[in-house]
């Protein structure tokens, strides 16, 4: 599995906004669609969003559509997740994966990556 580095997580008030980076380490991600997801604790990891390699579709999980976007340079090696009017539901540890050749988006955001990456934590307080 490929390697990130992510960064950018924090504490935030609820209804605060956080950007999360995820920069590929030790490979060119402009090749693979890559995907945020969040474990949080006594939870199964999920799915948040997901971009394409291009950036030309995305995917949102329903419990986060219209509240975070996903955008990514290939330029910089780097994928973001802009987050905003964040809830208490929203901690977690938030990591990056990569889909294997040909993983669209939408599949990519249904696919099961187990605990995933070391990741930045996110915590939204009350």
């Amino acid at each position: 599995q490929p390697q990130f580095v992510e960064s950018g997580g924090g504490l935030v008030q609820t209804g605060g906004s956080l950007r999360l980076s995820c920069v590929a380490s030790g490979f060119n991600l402009r090749n693979y669609a890559i995907g945020w997801f969040r474990r949080a604790p006594g939870k199964e990891s999920e799915g948040v969003s997901c971009i394409g390699k291009n950036g030309g579709s995305t995917s949102y999980s329903d419990f986060v559509k219209g509240r975070f976007t996903i955008s990514r340079d290939n330029d910089k090696n780097t994928v973001y997740l802009q987050m905003s009017s964040l809830k208490p539901e929203d901690t977690a540890v938030y990591y990056c994966v990569a889909g294997p050749p040909g993983t669209t988006a939408h599949l990519l955001c249904a696919m099961d990556f187990g605990s995933g990456g070391q990741g930045t934590q996110v915590t939204v307080s009350s």
